[in-house]
């Protein structure tokens, strides 16, 4: 499922929080993000993100991007994780076994990445599961990135890669996983990006719930 938007527009001309019609704006970002968390009921995310465009509209969405600020975070407003959580168990199992990345930390990794949506494409051009970029796609051998079972044997391939690379470092190999081998070496260090030390905790805590899932694979 791609993002879902709710267009809170204040009808009075005003789009920020801070003019004078600061109120008005206020309660129609909260009626969108009840509405939208609804509808997020059925897509499985657990944040919602908003961005106010130049034309002063403010835009809600599940899925975070570099413009969007941080609305409400995980815990605050709780939904279901949907079908798709338990969906892709037994690739990610398969995976994880094969390239021996622990099961917790695929599932981390994709929540992030796609929300567990198959058919996700990024701005960049990333696909899938575990949003492959077309080179990278193209080094692992994956012909067909929407392929749930090729995507995520890909992706953990690469993530076993940069796990080696960085001496089983998991905060680099993460940093690397999002904005490249290039930008952590030359940083020696998880790059000054907000949205990679962003990415990086939110993997991380996410790996640390599903650790604690008790329907997690043990031993893996």
């Amino acid at each position: 499922m791609g993002k879902l938007t709710w267009d809170t527009r204040d009808l009075s001309g005003g789009g920020s929080l801070r003019n004078k019609e600061g109120k008005r704006g206020f309660f129609l970002i909260l009626a969108g993000i009840l509405i939208l968390g609804i509808a997020l009921s059925l897509s499985s995310s657990a944040e919602i993100y908003k961005y106010m465009d130049p034309d002063g509209v403010n835009h809600l969405f599940n899925v975070p991007e570099d413009k969007y600020d941080f609305v409400l975070k995980d815990g605050w407003v709780r939904f279901h994780l949907g079908n798709h959580f338990e969906k892709y168990d037994l690739l990610i199992s398969k995976a994880s076994q094969k390239h021996s990345v622990d099961y917790a930390l695929i599932q981390a990794v994709i929540k992030v990445e796609s929300n567990f949506n198959p058919l996700a494409v990024s701005r960049a051009g990333a696909k899938g599961l575990m949003q492959l970029m077309p080179g990278t796609a193209k080094a692992l051998g994956v012909n067909d990135s929407f392929h749930p079972e090729d995507n995520i044997d890909g992706g953990v391939r690469y993530l076993r890669y940069l796990l080696d690379s960085f001496n089983g470092n998991l905060q680099l190999a993460l940093a690397a996983y999002n904005a490249g081998e290039e930008a952590v070496s030359r940083y020696s260090g998880i790059p000054p990006y907000q949205e990679t030390r962003t990415y990086v905790q939110r993997v991380l805590r996410y790996f640390q719930n599903y650790t604690s899932d008790p329907r997690a694979p043990k031993g893996s």
